[in-house]
């Protein structure tokens, strides 16, 4: 039992120790302290915790992860032990999962879905360049494949590349007939272009598939405004605005499709 105290005591030795080693900014002095704290005192969540802090600084994510859980482990009843893990994974989840898709690559760089999720995981994180290089590269490895195109228009769309985004948004329709969400974003961005026969040929077909979506509602009410076809515009905006007034007037707030239309009795009439 004595022989017992003296190894927690001296694990806490080397836990303070590695306290103030990582205070400083020696990171691998304060991982050697840890260590040697748990190795005194395996059940030391204390010792974990730290430990993990010292690896997530040092971009050691998954090494971070096993420490935080294991921390987590041994006190499952300790709030804070439940905070740290939360603020790790809120802060790296992100760049730990970039980090792993890197390593599934290196292992196989033929790896379609890798390069997807890496794709997707980039634009998350406003890296647009980088995700549409590796959507791009997820194409190339799977041309079979609908969504990493869809994905990639919708990357396009938000940058304002138009152009690119029908060319993919058409392959995506022709390799998936059926797809509602494909059909109605190359409406917009045949509306975008100024193409608006060909985007009215879209929402048709949109609406051949989900009639009483509202947002292919409001975006057929945005063709025709843009479009110089006042009663249609009004007509559509009318349906949309009794679906979900509230998200409606929020999105015209905002949408410069309508600009025409402003100052027109009828039209304030209806949104007012």
């Amino acid at each position: 039992m004595a022989r017992e105290k003296d190894s927690i005591a001296q694990s806490d030795e080397h836990n303070s120790r590695g306290i103030e080693l990582a205070d400083r900014g020696w990171l691998d002095e304060a991982i050697k302290e840890f260590k040697k704290a748990i190795e005194l005192d395996p059940d030391s969540a204390h010792a974990h915790d730290n430990l993990a802090t010292v690896y997530a600084e040092k971009k050691l994510f998954r090494e971070a992860l096993t420490s935080y859980l294991t921390a987590l482990k041994l006190e499952p009843e300790s709030a804070t032990a439940h905070y740290n893990l939360a603020c790790f994974l809120s802060t790296h989840a992100g760049e730990m999962a970039i980090a792993q898709y890197h390593e599934a690559i290196e292992l196989d760089p033929e790896y379609p879905d890798a390069h997807l999720n890496l794709g997707l995981t980039y634009a998350d994180q406003g890296r647009m360049e980088d995700a549409a290089r590796e959507l791009q590269t997820a194409i190339e490895l799977d041309p079979t494949d609908a969504f990493p195109r869809h994905e990639l228009a919708l990357l396009s769309m938000d940058e304002g590349d138009f152009r690119t985004a029908i060319s993919q948004l058409k392959e995506v329709v022709r390799m998936e007939p059926d797809n509602f969400e494909a059909h109605v974003d190359l409406g917009i961005c045949y509306a975008q272009k100024g193409f608006y026969a060909e985007a009215e040929r879209a929402y048709e077909r949109a609406r051949e598939l989900n009639g009483e979506d509202l947002l292919l509602t409001y975006n057929c009410a945005a063709l025709y405004s843009l479009w110089g076809r006042r009663a249609e515009a009004l007509s559509a905006l009318e349906k949309a605005l009794a679906q979900d007034r509230t998200r409606v007037q929020g999105w015209l707030a905002a949408d410069a499709m309508f600009d025409a239309m402003k100052g027109d009795p009828e039209f304030e009439a209806l949104v007012g």
